[in-house]
C-alpha cells in the first residue's frame, strides 16, 4: 500500500518536470494518465475475481509481481510513448493493490478494531503520498525522475519477497470447504492471540456446502443497494484523489512556477496525507464509516469551495492542507468501508467492481480536468470535486449502511443468494 501511495504521488512530480524538460506535453500526459487508469480498472476487476476463486494470497503476489516489475521497466523507457505502454501494464499489477489491502484488513481484524486499524493503514499509505512529495521536491529537479521510479521497483519487489509467507483468510478458506486448512490458521491465530482452545473447530460451525457466486449476485434485490453505495463512493474518493495528487504539480508549473516551487508548494499541502489518517486512528471506530464518510463529504466540499478564493500563498497552503487532511480521511472510510459492505463469496469481487467503476471514471478524467482547468482555471477542478463530495454524503445520510464494531456475518445482506443464483463449487480452488 505505501509504494501504491508512493508511484501514484509520483507520478504527478514525474509529468510536471518532463513536461518541463519538453520530454512530453499535456496531451502526452493526459494519455500517460489514462494509460494508467485502464490498466487500474483492469486490475481492479481481476484482483476481485482472482481473489474470490483462488485464494487472498495468489492474487495479492500474482499483482505485486507485475507492479514491481514494470515499475523498473519504466525507469528504462526511451520516450514517452513507451512509458505509456509500460505503465498501462504496470497498471494492471498496481490497481489490485486497494482492492487487496483494504479486503484483507476487513478480513483479519476484530469488528472493534477494524476502523483504528484502517486509519493505520491510511497512515501507510499517506506516508506513501508524502514521502514522495518531499523526495520530489529534491531530486527531482537535479537527477531528474528515473531514479525514484527504481527506489519504488525495488521497493516493491522487497516487499513480494516479504510477503510470500502472507497466510490464506481462514474466512474463504472456510467458505470454498477447505476446512483443514482453515482449521490451522485459525490454530496459528488462537496461539498468538493466548487463546489456543478456546473456540469451536471450524467443522462444527460450517453446515452450507462450499459454492462459488457468480459476480450477477452484485445486482440482486438483496445485495444491489450495497453495490451502489460502494460504487458512488469510490467514483467521488478515486477521482478527488487523482486530481488532487496527480494534477496540481502540474497546474502549478503551467501557471508559472518553476519545477521546485510547484513540488515545494504540492509537498506542503501533501502533509495532509500524513495527518488526516492520525486523527482517523483516534476516531474510526466511534464515528463510524456511514457517518464518517458524511461528516468528512460535507467537509471536502467546504474546503474545496474556499481553496479558490484565497490569494495569500500562506492561506492557500493551509486550506490545501485541511482540503487533503479531509480527503484522505474521507477516502479511508470509502474504500475501507466498501469491503464490509459484501459477504466473503463475493467481498473481493464487490469491492473490486466498486473501484472498477471509479477506475472508468478516471479513464477520461485528465481530459475532463484539462477543460475545467482550461475555461475555469484551478477554481473550476476543485469545485466539480466539491459537488462530487458534498452528493455522497446527502447519499450515505440517506440511504447509508451502518458497519461499524458489527461482525461481518451480522452486516451480510438479510436475504442469501437463491440457488439459482450460486454455482456449486465442483473446481478445487488451488
Amino acid at each position: 500500500m505505501f509504494f501504491d501511495s508512493f508511484d501514484n504521488t509520483l507520478s504527478g512530480g514525474m509529468l510536471a518536470s518532463m513536461l518541463h524538460s519538453g520530454w512530453s506535453t499535456l496531451h502526452l500526459n493526459s494519455l500517460f494518465m489514462s494509460a494508467t487508469f485502464i490498466g487500474l480498472t483492469i486490475g481492479a476487476a481481476l484482483a476481485g475475481w482472482m481473489s474470490d476463486r483462488y485464494g487472498r494470497r495468489f492474487a495479492y503476489q500474482f499483482n505485486l509481481a507485475i507492479f514491481g516489475l514494470m515499475s523498473l521497466a519504466s525507469a528504462l523507457a526511451p520516450s514517452m510513448p513507451w512509458l505509456i505502454a509500460i505503465r498501462f501494464v504496470m497498471g494492471i499489477g498496481l490497481g489490485a493493490e486497494l482492492v487487496m489491502g483494504y479486503g484483507l484488513i476487513i478480513e483479519f481484524v476484530p469488528p472493534k478494531q477494524r476502523g483504528r486499524y484502517l486509519g493505520i493503514m491510511g497512515l501507510i499509505t499517506g506516508t506513501g503520498v508524502f514521502v514522495p512529495a518531499m523526495l520530489g521536491t529534491f531530486v527531482i529537479p537535479y537527477l531528474g525522475w528515473r531514479p525514484l521510479v527504481v527506489v519504488g521497483g525495488v521497493g516493491t519487489l522487497w516487499v513480494w519477497w516479504l510477503r510470500r509467507h502472507l497466510p490464506e483468510s481462514p474466512r474463504w478458506l472456510e467458505r470454498v470447504g477447505r476446512l483443514a486448512e482453515a482449521e490451522e490458521v485459525m490454530q496459528g491465530i488462537e496461539k498468538a492471540a493466548g487463546v489456543q482452545g478456546s473456540l469451536p473447530p471450524v467443522e462444527e460451525t460450517v453446515k452450507d456446502e462450499p459454492r462459488f457466486v457468480p459476480v450477477s449476485v452484485l445486482f440482486s434485490k438483496p445485495v444491489i443497494r450495497r453495490t451502489l453505495l460502494a460504487v458512488s463512493a469510490n467514483v467521488v474518493c478515486l477521482f478527488g484523489n487523482y486530481s488532487l495528487s496527480a494534477w496540481l504539480p502540474t497546474f502549478f508549473v503551467s501557471q508559472g512556477m518553476s519545477v521546485a516551487q510547484s513540488l515545494m508548494f504540492n509537498a506542503a499541502m501533501m502533509a495532509g496525507w500524513i495527518a488526516g489518517p492520525l486523527l482517523l486512528i483516534f476516531i474510526s471506530d466511534r464515528i463510524g464509516r456511514r457517518w464518517g464518510m458524511v461528516t468528512f463529504g460535507v467537509l471536502c466540499a467546504v474546503f474545496a469551495t474556499t481553496y479558490p478564493l484565497l490569494k495569500s500563498a500562506n492561506l492557500i497552503i493551509a486550506c490545501g492542507f485541511l482540503l487533503v487532511s479531509a480527503v484522505s480521511i474521507f477516502s479511508n472510510f470509502a474504500l475501507g468501508g466498501s469491503p464490509e459492505l459484501f459477504p466473503t463469496e463475493y467481498r473481493f469481487r464487490g469491492g473490486g467492481f466498486a473501484q472498477m467503476v471509479g477506475r472508468v471514471g478516471l479513464i477520461g478524467s485528465p481530459f475532463i480536468v484539462m477543460s475545467l482547468f482550461a475555461r475555469f482555471g484551478i477554481a473550476g477542478v476543485v469545485l466539480t470535486i466539491a459537488a462530487g463530495y458534498l452528493a455522497v454524503a446527502l447519499l450515505m445520510a440517506v440511504a447509508g449502511i451502518e458497519t461499524n464494531q458489527q461482525s461481518l456475518e451480522a452486516i451480510e445482506p438479510e436475504a442469501s443468494p437463491t440457488p439459482e443464483d450460486t454455482i456449486p463449487n465442483t473446481v478445487p480452488l488451488r
